[in-house]
């Protein structure tokens, strides 16, 4: 069985970071081809990917079977390849307990709903401008409401990711986690959350690819300082 993963610019594409990010930990073998979705090219690109996924966007997941058909599986969403590659790793990031397991889900089902109000309004692009804005009032408080969030958990499990092991609920954070703390760090308030999410950006995986993101020119969108 082949895989390849369809992914995006570094610096813009944190849909595509979560599934790459659960291929690497779980090293399962990919090929990856990176799609430029910047503007303007970004449209012509798009178009391509949309002649074998229905998405039109990625990430996109191609599975080929080694038989004689060649017959390929299309996954093109990032919370279906993350839980595929689950399946395929022998559930290595999900929680054995159901009850656990299924509060796990939760959060990767509210990060795929764009998780409140912030997130949508700070784009996975600002987490590498090199001058931040300041956030304004409402927006501190729905940051410091998810550092709230993420607290319990990890009072509740002991850390140190969320539900104890590393899961796919941490990395579908990751790019969450960067945008918000880029702009405003974790008080003393939330000591649990900022190990956490200092120790998630450290993983070796998410620096390697904050590596790559930090060396391309920064993608400015003028509705980032309105």
């Amino acid at each position: 069985m082949k895989l390849t993963l369809y992914s995006g610019t570094r610096n813009a594409s944190s849909w595509a970071m979560r599934a790459w990010l659960s291929l690497k930990e779980t090293n399962i073998e990919f090929e990856e081809i990176i799609v430029d979705i910047k503007r303007p090219q970004r449209w012509r690109n798009i178009a391509e990917i949309s002649t074998f996924s229905p998405a039109s966007r990625v990430p996109v997941l191609v599975i080929e079977q080694q038989t004689p058909d060649q017959k390929k599986t299309i996954i093109y969403d990032s919370i279906a390849i993350m839980e595929f590659v689950n399946e395929l790793s022998n559930n290595q990031l999900l929680p054995d307990d159901s009850l656990v397991r299924a509060e796990a889900r939760s959060m990767l089902a509210w990060q795929h709903a764009d998780m409140g109000k912030i997130c949508p309004s700070l784009s996975f692009e600002s987490s590498f401008y090199p001058d931040k804005k300041i956030l304004s009032a409402d927006n501190v408080k729905s940051a410091e409401g998810l550092y709230q969030v993420w607290e319990n958990l990890l009072t509740k499990y002991q850390g140190p990711y969320l539900f104890g092991d590393l899961s796919l609920a941490d990395l579908t954070l990751v790019p969450s986690v960067l945008r918000l703390t880029s702009h405003l760090e974790p008080s003393s308030h939330f000591p649990l959350t900022k190990a956490w999410a200092e120790g998630l950006l450290n993983r070796p995986h998410v620096k390697a690819w904050l590596d790559d993101a930090y060396g391309l020119e920064p993608i400015y969108y003028d509705s980032y300082l309105h």
